[in-house]
């Protein structure tokens, strides 16, 4: 395993997104129970994105090398844009009210936030390419491997995030300067890693 694929995945699954914010507002409604299936759900939404993307790096590296070239040049490229949206909306707090849902209505909702959003398909074609080279005969075992353990690890930070949320209900969502340095720490990683993956 790529440790520029584990480290980048790390950034983007701790970047609070609509699925990682769904989870701490579950968890903070909820409880512990109700994070960790938002966080289930949220995994769940992912397995379309990343289907999509590769089936399309498939195609791309058995048709062109060089174009897959291009393809990790503009992974890098919204990775920076990535940390130009995270630098300038630092300072903006978001939350969400949970309405009553039960068990499989909260796993369908979760579902839906991460299957609509379109910046996971982005991600996927961002981040796979880290990790295969195009002469590799076992490019599509190696991109179902690293696919998976986005995955796992998309669980368990969301399920953290939840259970964190659910024991410290009024400290996560409101404390300002917290989640300044933490929008901060995560543009500069973004722009890091994006610059990283255009020169390498």
């Amino acid at each position: 395993m790529h440790i520029d694929f584990l480290l980048t995945s790390l950034i983007v699954i701790m970047t609070p997104g609509t699925g990682a914010l769904f989870t701490i507002a579950t968890g903070l409604a909820r409880g512990k129970p109700g994070a960790v299936v938002a966080a289930f759900g949220c995994t769940m939404g992912i397995v379309p994105h990343m289907l999509a993307a590769m089936a399309g790096l498939a195609f791309v590296l058995a048709a062109n090398p060089a174009l897959f070239h291009l393809l990790k040049l503009i992974g890098a490229l919204y990775l920076v844009y990535m940390a130009m949206l995270m630098w300038k909306g630092r300072t903006q707090m978001q939350s969400a009210d949970i309405p009553e849902r039960t068990a499989r209505q909260t796993i369908v909702h979760a579902v839906l936030i991460n299957l609509l959003n379109p910046k996971l398909s982005i991600f996927f074609l961002a981040l796979l390419p880290q990790a295969i080279q195009p002469n590799d005969p076992d490019t599509m075992v190696k991109m179902m491997e690293n696919s998976l353990v986005f995955m796992l690890m998309t669980f368990i930070v969301f399920t953290l995030y939840g259970l964190i949320a659910a024991q410290l209900r009024t400290k996560i969502m409101t404390n300002n300067q917290f989640m300044i340095k933490i929008k901060t720490t995560f543009a500069l990683s973004f722009l890091f890693l994006g610059i990283r993956l255009a020169t390498t």
